[in-house]
């Protein structure tokens, strides 16, 4: 199973006869494009908060919908400090700190930790493992685009005053507690809320 979000709404390639039965279910036999077929689709089903594309190989269907899209590699994380934790706001948006690999030798976990540094100004060392890997679609200067993002996991002890990037558009970092996610909920992606369902559970078993 894969999951991309495209228009804030995800869309999910799974194996045919392996979905929901009350859920928009459609075969990827009858798709060619994602802007002439599937677009008009999401934007036609606003209450449906997922659609499944049935195929034989769901990996080899979202090589062949998404041939004509730039693709980027990304990495970013969720960064704990005992009870607190990091977010930022983007563009009007509460966002999770990541940006894109640079071509390097470094590796994906050293990248997320990289952004982190670059986006708000802390460094951090331990990453404590991964969260989840998400596909979502946006333009770039008019260009359709994909983007894969490995989300982390990542601990930080020092006292550092956070220093939100501007020039990447991002105008608040800040610690928050649990009580207060709300906010963000409220104001933030689809693909981020995941993030944060996914984390916030493994989380609360701990």
């Amino acid at each position: 199973m894969y999951k991309v979000f495209i228009e804030n709404k995800a869309i999910i390639f799974v194996e045919k006869n392996n979905f929901s039965a009350d859920s928009l279910t459609i075969t990827s036999d009858k798709l060619i494009s994602i802007a002439k077929d599937l677009l008009p689709i999401i934007l036609l089903n606003e209450k449906k908060s997922e659609i499944f594309i049935g195929c034989e190989n769901p990996a080899m269907e979202i090589q062949r919908l998404f041939s004509d899209y730039d693709k980027i590699t990304a990495a970013g994380g969720i960064v704990r400090r005992k009870n607190e934790f990091l977010f930022i706001k983007r563009n009007g948006f509460w966002d999770i700190p990541k940006g894109k690999i640079e071509e390097t030798d470094e590796s994906i976990e050293e990248s997320a930790l990289r952004e982190v540094e670059e986006e708000c100004g802390i460094k951090c060392s331990e990453i404590m493992g991964i969260i989840a890997v998400t596909y979502h679609t946006y333009s770039c200067k008019g260009v359709p685009t994909l983007k894969k993002t490995y989300w982390y996991s990542i601990h930080y002890e020092g006292k550092k005053t956070l220093k939100p990037q501007l020039e990447e558009g991002i105008t608040k970092a800040k610690w928050l507690k649990i009580e207060d996610l709300d906010r963000v909920r409220k104001n933030t992606f689809a693909s981020i809320l995941e993030v944060m369902a996914i984390y916030f559970e493994e989380l609360s078993a701990q």
